[in-house]
Parts: structure tokens; C-alpha cells; sequence
């Protein structure tokens, strides 16, 4: 009878110390927002589609919408266009935004060639996975969005695909 205490004890105590540390996971996301983005974020390097290098630093200081996205993921490809829209109408008041490719080199090079965008993209590949994992996203499931105030804040996240109703309210929040 005492080993079998013993044992049930012993569950109970590693299903409890399971839910702690899954609770406290979710609050350390959760946390995450309103809280600033640090040197070790700003100073990645991504190459360009196009060529050249992409600098996080050179868009500190404006709001930033942060989109990470595939050529093989078809809600990535669909909000591409609403992207390309956000960033036109809104980049004359500051805001940024960038689109970083968990993909290969070539097959986004072809997607942007039939549907070029007006926004940065840097290509991200596998690494880019585990970015969006840092910034709360802990299955690295696409498409994920961060926004960043001009504070360098994170403001909110969003994974999966993006609406207009999204991008309407992040286009409020991003002054602050």
C-alpha cells in the first residue's frame, strides 16, 4: 500500500510541475507583448531576394509589421496581396514592413517575379523558424505576424492568416 501512495504521489507531483511549466510558457508569451525587442533582433542580417542584404537595425525606430511566410504555405501566398496594400497606404505615416521567407532561395525569387511586392523580403530559410519561435510562435506554424511599435515594442501577434479587420487595428496601435 505505501509504494502504491508513493507512486500515485509521485504522478501527481510531475502532472502538476507539467502544468506549471505549461502555464508559465504561456505567460512568458504572453508577457512578451509590451515588452521591447533587444539587440540580439535587431541585428540580424538576412540576404535579399534581389540581392543585397536586408539590416533589421535600419528599420528600428517605425512600426513595424513583421510577417514571416512560405511560397508553399497557401494562406502566406493569399495575404500577400493585403500586405502589399497595407504597406502602400500606410508607409507615407512611418510604417514598415517586412516579409521574411521560411523558404528557399529560388522559389521565392519566382513567386516575386510574378507578384512582385512594394515591401522588403528577406530570405529567412529554416533559421527564420526559429526567429518566429523567439517571438512567440512556438510551433513555427505559418503564416505568423508580428507587429512592432515604433518603440520598438511588440504590440500584438497574429498566427494565421491575416484580415483586413487585423491590419486595420494594427494600423491604430503602431504610433504608440
Amino acid at each position: 500500500m505505501k509504494r502504491r501512495t508513493w507512486v500515485l504521489g509521485g504522478a501527481a507531483i510531475a502532472a502538476g510541475a507539467a502544468g506549471a511549466g505549461l502555464s508559465w510558457q504561456r505567460f512568458r508569451l504572453n508577457a512578451s507583448s509590451g515588452s521591447p525587442l533587444g539587440p540580439d533582433f535587431w541585428s540580424q542580417r538576412f540576404e535579399r531576394p534581389e540581392g543585397g542584404e536586408l539590416v533589421l537595425d535600419s528599420l528600428r525606430g517605425a512600426p513595424l509589421l513583421l510577417n514571416f511566410w512560405a511560397t508553399w504555405c497557401p494562406p502566406c501566398v493569399k495575404e500577400m496581396p493585403l500586405l502589399d496594400d497595407f504597406h502602400r497606404q500606410h508607409q507615407a505615416s512611418g510604417w514598415k514592413v517586412l516579409g521574411l521567407a521560411i523558404d528557399s532561395p529560388t522559389p521565392v525569387r519566382e513567386f516575386l517575379t510574378r507578384r512582385p511586392m512594394s515591401f522588403p523580403i528577406g530570405l529567412a530559410g529554416l533559421g527564420g523558424t526559429e526567429l518566429s519561435r523567439t517571438l512567440g510562435n512556438p510551433s513555427g506554424s505559418l503564416p505568423f505576424t508580428v507587429v512592432v511599435g515604433a518603440n520598438g515594442m511588440v504590440i500584438d501577434r497574429k498566427l494565421g492568416a491575416l484580415d483586413d479587420a487585423d491590419l486595420a487595428r494594427w494600423a491604430a496601435k503602431g504610433q504608440t
